[in-house]
């Protein structure tokens, strides 16, 4: 394994799986789930099962994992920052990597989130994987410039721009890895989930959880690129 391409050294996103970067298999068919169920824990008093909604399908089934990026309907929120973000659905670029599209200072794309789409829907019961730029070509603050400043416990929506939807996720942890910690496979699964580092479409998560992952650079500029990299982790609630 390696880690994905540094991206106009302002963002790398961390691998895939070596079976995509190589390009030698076709993506396992994904795995529908309609609806996100959350059970009452086994100590406690019970409580009703309860069904959440999913955003329906962001990106017609037949699109190629290696189309580039389409505006899919959905936006981010950060309400305890007060931010809110359209969002891009991306697959892998010409070297087989997570796309992370570029473009002259003035481009909108620098303030704009990139949704992966060989991860999950958001709050469907699996990983979704979501990144952004933290600096435009002129160094100033891209659209996950801030990401560091959410703590545990901050909300984080995924707003359907179809039918109002909101899907809300909180904050459960972040990490900062430096750079050589990312071909770790033990690190891969906690962004992407066993289905990507697999060389799948996203998998239901093992507990019946919905994830969201974040993730963009940190640390110092060096070499072309960031020297570590912020993943923050959320789990939905509703």
């Amino acid at each position: 394994m390696r880690p994905l391409a540094s991206v106009g050294g302002r963002l790398t996103i961390l691998l895939i799986a070596t079976a995509l970067l190589a390009g030698s298999v076709t993506l396992q068919d994904e795995t529908s789930a309609p609806a996100f169920t959350s059970r009452a824990p086994s100590v406690g008093l019970p409580s009703p099962v309860e069904t959440f909604q999913v955003p329906a399908r962001l990106t017609d089934r037949r699109m190629d994992i290696r189309s580039g990026p389409i505006a899919v309907p959905i936006e981010l929120l950060f309400p305890s920052l007060d931010q809110r973000m359209p969002v891009l659905g991306v697959g892998l670029n010409e070297k087989n990597v997570m796309d992370a599209p570029m473009g002259p200072a003035e481009s909108p794309v620098w303030q704009q989130a990139f949704w992966y789409r060989g991860s999950a829907t958001p709050g469907s019961r699996s990983s979704a994987v979501i990144a952004g730029h933290i600096s435009d070509p002129l160094g100033r603050p891209g659209v996950f410039a801030n990401l560091g400043l959410l703590r545990a416990g901050d909300p984080v929506v995924v707003h359907d721009i179809r039918n109002g939807l909101d899907v809300l996720f909180s904050v459960t942890d972040a990490t900062s890895y430096p750079i050589e910690q990312t071909t770790d496979p033990a690190v891969l699964t906690e962004i992407y989930g066993a289905g990507p580092v697999a060389g799948k479409w996203a998998q239901p998560s093992a507990d019946g959880g919905s994830y969201l992952t974040l993730v963009t650079c940190d640390g110092t500029f060096r070499n072309g690129t960031h020297d570590r990299r912020l993943v923050v982790h959320a789990r939905r609630i509703f």
